[in-house]
């Protein structure tokens, strides 16, 4: 997989109180990808990147809500999130050496 499409499969790291409950628990770490990418694809993305190994991922469709912004209806847009499972022994750190 060459380093463009790895960028475009994997569009961001998803940060949230169940993510780090979930990161803890079980070792997995979540992340905000493509809507075409596929489990195979996802997961060699991350093992490429960040030279980890993966042994699951399971993906889910977060779905458009409906919202309203100064008395407008909009849309926000959907998006689809992937839980990685990394093998045991095996951690990702986003925030190595960012700020000391």
């Amino acid at each position: 997989m060459n380093q463009e499409r790895i960028f475009q499969v994997l569009r961001a790291p998803h940060v949230s109180e169940k993510s780090s409950v979930v990161g803890e628990a079980h070792n997995q770490v979540v992340f905000e990808v493509a809507r075409n990418a596929s489990k195979p694809e996802i997961a060699k993305a991350v093992s490429q990147l960040f030279d980890v190994k993966v042994t699951k991922v399971t993906t889910l469709n977060v779905h458009a809500k409906q919202k309203r912004f100064r008395g407008r209806p909009g849309m926000q847009s959907g998006w689809k999130k992937a839980y990685v499972t990394l093998a045991e022994g095996e951690d990702l750190d986003f925030l190595d050496g960012a700020a000391g």
